[in-house]
């Protein structure tokens, strides 16, 4: 029962990581990375739609991307879209068949917002990863009366070594992109 918990528990938090790394990914850096358009949703035909299931995203060049819908009436949308987006800061050109973003050069001032931002999506990320835990830690106090206290003290010593492991996993990845922000 408590290695079934911890199993759980173990893979919930691998996804909450896996998380965090791609909105991580979705924070720009000096270079065009077609990922950062990966959670831009587009308000195709009243729904929002995921701009990866409108077009296709590439990067050509260092600082360009080229984003070619397969639907050439949702062009407008897919711009707006863009623009409308807080922490991408371009202003996309369309001209009647693809959308071209072209990213501007980072500055000091908005590299450090940059990772003020990331370390905040960070910090959200172990909370979700505590969230966890907390839920795994309830499920393993319903146990108390059918198992001995001992095995749950053992529990949630393993629990908690889960955590710290899932929590530094998040703290290294917001470490590598804060050194991807701050390189110039």
């Amino acid at each position: 029962m408590i290695a079934d918990v911890l199993a759980e528990t173990g893979t919930r938090m691998d996804r909450a990581v896996e998380a965090a790394k791609e909105d991580f990914a979705t924070v720009r850096t000096g270079r065009a990375n077609p990922q950062l358009f990966q959670k831009i949703l587009v308000d195709y035909y009243g729904s929002p739609t995921p701009l990866a299931q409108l077009a296709s995203v590439n990067s050509p060049e260092a600082r360009t991307v080229i984003i070619t819908p397969y639907d050439k009436s949702a062009l407008k949308d897919i711009e707006q879209a863009i623009r409308d987006q807080p922490n991408i800061g371009v202003n996309p050109t369309n001209d009647g068949n693809i959308v071209r973003v072209t990213m501007p050069e980072l500055t000091e001032e908005r590299r450090k917002e940059y990772v003020k931002l990331v370390r905040s999506k960070g910090e959200d990320a172990k909370v979700h990863v505590r969230g966890i835990r907390r839920k795994a830690k309830d499920d393993l106090d319903a146990f108390k009366s059918e198992i001995g206290e001992d095995e749950i003290a053992r529990g949630e010593k393993e629990l908690d070594a889960l955590t710290r492991v899932h929590v530094d996993a998040i703290d290294e990845a917001l470490k590598r992109k804060e050194a991807e922000l701050l390189e110039v």
